[in-house]
């Protein structure tokens, strides 16, 4: 096992695979594709990080499209995968493929036969089109960026197979129920702000700062178009109470620092340029990824009951499905022109100048009367706030609740929420005791 599989195959190794690279001493210019790679794998395929440090073509690709397109990492993804699945599947690594392609025409063509054949097995998997035209399209931008140019003779369809879905309030509130304090303001962000992942992971402190800190609310967000899907153009969103109240708590449990296991952070000083949503699992200040967000809320999916684990190709309810929240709940709580919405999801529209020239402040009162938000209420409960502020203390609310549920005789149902807010108010003391008593030892 080498270094790098031997890094990708522990559960934190993104501060790891930075250290090596700068060991191995590698020049500024090429350490940039790597760590490009690093970024779109890590916590989503770890195991694609090592495939693409062994192959020098695959490094040609990242380089390529880190320097002269958007420099996606959905797309960087997609590609290599899709190389992978090739690699794998062929019996070859890319690096083979090329060189044997560039020595012999015959050879290539002989690949171009496979590749047909690829498709044909991917197709009998019943995999989506469109997953299979992504796959096709790494393979040949593999070649491109190689030297080599790839035609297939057919097109390949694209249609849609497997739709999603848009939550209902319901399904959400179920997820929210059972998601952490970053988890929560993860769904209330995309639900209520129409963010895309890549967006979301890209937020820093200073896009909500101004409205945060004056207590605006609906609070305004201007999305650059340098974080925006193909960077076209930049437009505005809006979060109402609920997102903010999330937000407000995990900010301050940041800036306080997490206790208890391995995984806990230290206090955070915030800055203009401090990520939105931090990742969880590094002491380092590093923004979250969006294979990360992409598998919470995957589990959040499965533990909340909204979807059963491998049992489809394609589920109905995906990360990107909460984001679909935002349009279908904008479209049926108000009377908003349709190219409104579009608008405040980053869409490109026809009327795009028009909307803009409106302003932020027309925009914002739209949003406002559509009281957009997950659960019914538009503030946080008396026991939910309890909650997330023992969460920002390091201790498990759910857990002092069971521990209470199993030990002591509770009295009537009506009673039952009053009693959980004591037993909570409680713990929250003693915790608070103990931390005045540490400090007075000198601990």
């Amino acid at each position: 096992m080498n270094a790098v599989e031997a890094i990708c195959s522990q559960r934190n190794s993104t501060d790891e695979l930075q250290g090596l690279l700068e060991a191995k001493n590698i020049p500024p210019r090429d350490r940039a594709a790597r760590q490009y790679v690093i970024d779109a794998f890590t916590g989503k395929m770890p195991r694609l990080i090592q495939f693409s440090f062994e192959n020098e073509s695959i490094l040609k690709l990242a380089t390529y499209l880190l320097r002269h397109t958007i420099g996606s990492k959905a797309t960087l993804y997609q590609y290599v995968f899709g190389i992978y699945r090739f690699s794998k599947w062929i019996e070859k690594n890319p690096d083979e493929i090329i060189q044997e392609s560039q020595l012999d025409k015959k050879v290539l063509e002989r690949y171009v036969i496979s590749l047909d054949d690829f498709v044909g097995d991917l197709q009998a998997e019943a995999l989506a089109p469109g997953t299979i035209v992504n796959h096709v399209k790494g393979v040949k931008a593999l070649y491109r960026t190689n030297g080599i140019q790839v035609t297939l003779p057919y097109r390949l369809p694209r249609r849609v197979k497997y739709s999603d879905r848009a939550p209902t309030p319901e399904e959400l509130t179920k997820m929210m129920d059972i998601a952490d304090i970053r988890e929560k303001v993860v769904i209330s962000l995309l639900a209520l702000g129409g963010f895309r992942l890549g967006t979301l992971v890209n937020l820093k402190y200073r896009h909500v700062k101004k409205d945060l800190e004056a207590g605006r609310i609906p609070l305004h967000v201007h999305v650059e178009a340098e974080i925006t899907k193909g960077k076209y153009h930049d437009y505005e969103t809006f979060l109402g109470a609920e997102a903010v109240e999330y937000l407000k708590v995990y900010l301050d449990m940041r800036r306080k620092g997490t206790r208890g296991d391995r995984w806990g952070i230290p206090p955070e000083v915030l800055c203009d340029e401090s990520p939105l949503i931090r990742d969880s699992q590094t002491k380092m200040v590093k923004p979250v990824t969006t294979g990360s967000v992409y598998l919470a809320i995957h589990k959040l999916y499965v533990k909340a009951g909204l979807i059963q684990k491998g049992t489809a190709k394609r589920y109905d309810l995906r990360a990107h499905s909460i984001r679909k929240y935002f349009r279908t709940q904008l479209g049926s709580l108000s009377t908003i022109p349709t190219d409104y919405i579009e608008y405040m999801m980053g869409h490109t529209i026809s009327t795009y100048n028009d909307v803009k020239m409106k302003g932020t402040e027309f925009l914002r009162n739209l949003y406002a009367t559509c009281e957009l938000s997950i659960r019914p209420k538009t503030k946080i409960s008396k026991i939910d706030q309890l909650k997330l502020i023992i969460e920002a203390w390091g201790m498990n609310p759910n857990e002092i609740l069971s521990r209470d549920a199993l030990t002591m005789p509770h009295a009537t149902v009506v009673d039952a929420e009053q009693e959980k807010i004591e037993v909570l108010n409680q713990a929250l003391k003693q915790a608070i005791v103990k931390e005045i008593q540490k400090t007075q030892n000198g601990i």
